[in-house]
C-alpha cells in the first residue's frame, strides 16, 4: 500500500500545532510518506483560494520533496438544510466540482466525500434519496475531470456496512467508490476482516487512526452508586495502541484485493496534546507499524 499523511492533522482544528500547505508537504517527505490527502477547506485547499498561483506552489512543493497528492478530501453533509429554500446540496454539488477539478490539476484521482447525519426531522430513509442524486451528481461532474468520489464510511447515512452495501448499489457509479475505514464498524462491533474483505473491491482508500475506549459512569446520589452511560468516550492514540484490530482490519483489505492508499489522521485531540513534536511521533509511528507488518510498498 502506498502511505498517505492527511493534512487535517496538521490545521489546527482540535487545538494542535498548525503548518501551512508547503510546511506540510515537506513534513510528511520528511516522516516517510509517500503521499499526502489535502484537506479541501481552510487553512489548506479550499476552492476560494485555489488559484493558478497557488495550484503551481503546491506542485511545486510535491515535486520538491517527492510526494503525490493521493486525494482530497471534501466536507459535505447532504442531508437537507433548516431552511429549505437555501439550494444547500446544489452548494455542495458546485463544491465537489471545484474540488475535482483542483485534484486533477495536482494529479490526484480521488476526492473524499460524506453522506449526511441524521437529523431530529429526518431520518436516514428520509435523507436516501437525496444522498443518492447528489452523489450521482457529484460522481458525473467528477468524471469530466478523471477523478474518483470516496464515499468515507462516517456518517449516519450508510454507515453500517451493509447500509453502504446499498449506497452504493443505488448511486450505480463507476467512478463512486468507497473510503473504507475501520474505526467506525470497530466502535459499531462489525468483524472487520469480514467486512473489510467484502469492501475491498470497491476501496480506493482508507483512513486510519486508532483509539482507547473510556467508559463513561454518572453517580446516582440516591443509590450511592453509579450507572454506565453510553456511548464510551474515545481517546486518539498511538497506532497500534488501540482497541481496533488493524492486523484484522487490512488482512481483510489485503484478502480482498485492496492495493491502494492508506491514509493516516489525527483528527481529534491525541494523547500527549498537539505540540508538533508529539504529532510527528504519532504520523512518524504510523509508518513503522506499517512497515514492521510488511503493508507499506
Amino acid at each position: 500500500m502506498k502511505l498517505s499523511l492527511f493534512s487535517v492533522s496538521y490545521a489546527g482544528f482540535w487545538g494542535q500545532d498548525v503548518l501551512n500547505l508547503c510546511e506540510f508537504i515537506a513534513r510528511a517527505a520528511e516522516l516517510g510518506y509517500d503521499a499526502v490527502m489535502l484537506a479541501g477547506k481552510r487553512p489548506h485547499l479550499s476552492p476560494l483560494d485555489v488559484d493558478d498561483g497557488r495550484l503551481d506552489m503546491v506542485r511545486a512543493a510535491l515535486a520538491e520533496h517527492n510526494v503525490a497528492c493521493a486525494a482530497i478530501a471534501a466536507y459535505t453533509d447532504l442531508a437537507p438544510g433548516a431552511a429549505a429554500e437555501v439550494p444547500h446540496v446544489e452548494m455542495q454539488i458546485s463544491y465537489v466540482e471545484s474540488l475535482a477539478k483542483t485534484a486533477a490539476a495536482l494529479e490526484a484521482s480521488v476526492v473524499r466525500v460524506f453522506t449526511a447525519y441524521e437529523t431530529d426531522t429526518a431520518a436516514s430513509g428520509q435523507i436516501w434519496p437525496t444522498v443518492v442524486s447528489a452523489l450521482r451528481e457529484m460522481s458525473d461532474r467528477a468524471a469530466v475531470h478523471g477523478v474518483t468520489l470516496a464515499v468515507q464510511n462516517h456518517h449516519d447515512v450508510g454507515v453500517n456496512s451493509e447500509a453502504l452495501w446499498e449506497l452504493l448499489g443505488d448511486v450505480d457509479r463507476p467512478n463512486c467508490r468507497l473510503g473504507f475505514d475501520a474505526w467506525s464498524p470497530a466502535l459499531r462491533g462489525e468483524q472487520l476482516y469480514e467486512v473489510a474483505r467484502r469492501m475491498a473491491p470497491y476501496t480506493v482508500i482508507t483512513t486510519n487512526a486508532d483509539y482507547v475506549r473510556l467508559p463513561r459512569y454518572r453517580y446516582q446520589p440516591a443509590l450511592v452508586n453509579y450507572c454506565r452511560a453510553e456511548p464510551d468516550m474515545v481517546r486518539a492514540v498511538k497506532f497500534g495502541e488501540g482497541f481496533i484490530d488493524y492486523e484484522a482490519f487490512f488482512a481483510g483489505l489485503t484478502d480482498g484485493g485492496f492495493d491502494g492508499v492508506a491514509t493516516y489522521e489525527m483528527c481529534s485531540p491525541i494523547r500527549g496534546g498537539g505540540t508538533l513534536a508529539n504529532l510527528d511521533t504519532y504520523a512518524a509511528h504510523y509508518v513503522h507499524w506499517m512497515r514492521e507488518h510488511k503493508l507499506a510498498t
